[in-house]
């Protein structure tokens, strides 16, 4: 039987790739194979795609006419134009267990670093200063109020995490029933404005979308409790950066943790950069040495469901592109 050939455009973790090598019946194109000469041709032979940060947009899809699977190594997919693969035929899956733990507790970290000032605690005794405070302006997680936005795979394990450390949980999420949420042992959220004026934290685990670009604009910021904090680990598109600027330099929020901004990778210092209120990382909550092993492994385990004819279901953003092959 003719080989089922596999494009990994991208690096990911060796496992995944050696799991694509030991399969029977694949031919592995990876990183290291490629160039942009080559890549075009590539393109062209490819039945199967794992991508990290390369677009999948309609452009690359008319060169690969043989396309009929793609999957994105993580649960984010802004880097792949869904309705086109979906005419054509083609399945787009995920990872969406591979990153989850990992981000959660990226997510916690944002929230002790602004809790206690880490960064800028840090900076000081870097220049020599020892201090304390004799009224410091941390404060601990315990007993403060978070509301979750979003209750998925990540907002579920952020839940867990945030009540082990004694804080108040709440959730606002209107595809999971108030009694599933309740059952948890947490408390469900409707009514957003009301929950957004009571929470100490509010976090984002949120799919960037129609409904929830730029969300978080100055509206859903005035709402907010003074004093609050905001976490971004999930997409950078929920946030009006402007407004949550703004937000911070009036003193109404007292910091932000970010893990993702609008435009990624960030052509040029933004102004939140300017703001000591702001810790910000480079969209790596997911990848930890365990996080990008799994987010690999997985990958290639979609791969080789879907060439065995039984891809994942759990796995798959538009399942009705099978129907365009029945």
């Amino acid at each position: 039987m003719p080989l089922r050939t596999v494009l990994v455009p991208d690096p990911i973790h060796r496992d995944g790739l050696e799991m694509l090598r030991m399969a029977a019946g694949v031919q592995l194109l990876p990183p290291e194979a490629l160039t942009p000469d080559t890549l075009p041709a590539h393109l062209a032979e490819a039945e199967a795609m794992i991508v990290r940060g390369m677009a999948v947009d309609r452009a690359l899809l008319d060169r690969a006419p043989r396309l009929r699977f793609v999957c994105r190594h993580g649960v984010g997919y802004d880097n792949v134009d869904v309705p086109a693969l979906t005419e054509r035929g083609i399945l787009l899956a995920v990872t969406p267990e591979a990153n989850a733990s990992s981000v959660a507790e990226h997510t916690m970290m944002l929230m002790l670093s602004l809790s206690r000032q880490v960064v800028a605690f840090n900076a000081g005794v870097r220049r020599g200063e020892w201090r304390v405070p004799g009224q410091s302006a941390t404060f601990d997680l315990g007993g403060r109020s978070v509301l979750i936005l979003g209750f998925g795979r990540i907002g579920t394990r952020v839940a867990r995490l945030c009540a082990a450390f004694g804080l108040r949980v709440r959730v606002h999420d209107p595809f999971i029933p108030a009694n599933t949420i309740r059952g948890l042992g947490y408390e469900p959220a409707r009514d957003l404005p009301a929950a957004l004026a009571e929470a100490d934290i509010v976090t984002l685990h949120c799919p960037s979308n129609a409904e929830t670009r730029n969300m978080v604009d100055a509206g859903f910021l005035a709402a907010m409790k003074p004093g609050a904090v905001l976490i971004n680990a999930a997409r950078g598109t929920l946030v009006d950066e402007a407004a949550l600027e703004a937000a911070l330099r009036s003193g109404h929020l007292a910091g932000a943790g970010l893990d993702v901004v609008q435009v990624e990778p960030m052509p040029a210092p933004i102004p939140l950069l300017r703001l000591p209120n702001v810790v910000m990382t480079p969209h790596v909550a997911a990848s930890t040495a365990e996080g990008l092993q799994r987010m690999a492994t997985a990958s290639a385990r979609n791969v080789l469901d879907f060439l065995a004819g039984a891809p994942d279901p759990d796995a798959l953003i538009n399942p009705e592109a099978l129907r365009r092959n029945a």
